[in-house]
């Protein structure tokens, strides 16, 4: 019964809280209504999912959200330093492939978006076959210790939060 209701209950969690948080109240109404379409999107769009998403260590994503707002706030006031205080010349922007150990769609998307919130990087393409992200860097020295930071701290939680 609590399936057929909610086909995706992290989802609906997740557009309830989305839509309060744009609406920016937390009257009974907005939250009313965020809790409608928290049931109806997922019904509406269920077809075009190939199963429900399954978190093996859910506490690990509390962990994993509280490690990107940190990254967050950090990159902001790096990527404004180097705009105030660098010029042009000296900034060094670099492609870098990540290869990808993780398989899980969900798992992909979280870390493309991660990256891409990130200020100063950002998620390009995933290759055809899944195993590869092209990711945009604003500055670096060095493009493989970008890539292993973004393999240490988001993909190794990613990969035990979802496999």
């Amino acid at each position: 019964m609590f399936d057929r209701i909610f086909p995706h209950p992290l989802l609906s969690l997740v557009l309830t809280a989305t839509w309060v948080a744009l609406v920016n109240s937390v009257s009974a109404g907005t939250v009313l209504m965020g809790a409608i379409l928290g049931v109806a999107i997922p019904h509406v769009t269920k077809a075009y999912w190939p199963g429900r998403m399954r978190l093996r260590r859910p506490l690990l994503f509390a962990e994993y959200a509280v490690v990107v707002l940190w990254d967050i706030i950090v990159a902001n006031f790096q990527v404004a330093a180097i705009i105030l205080f660098r010029g042009r010349d000296s900034i060094r922007s670099a492609w870098i492939p990540v290869p990808l150990e993780i398989d899980e769609p969900e798992a992909i998307t979280i870390l493309a978006g991660t990256i891409t919130m990130t200020p100063g990087t950002i998620s390009a393409v995933l290759s055809a076959d899944g195993r590869a992200l092209l990711v945009h860097c604003l500055d670096t020295d060095d493009p493989g210790t970008v890539r292993d930071q973004i393999k240490a701290r988001y993909e190794r939680r990613l990969k035990e939060i979802f496999e």
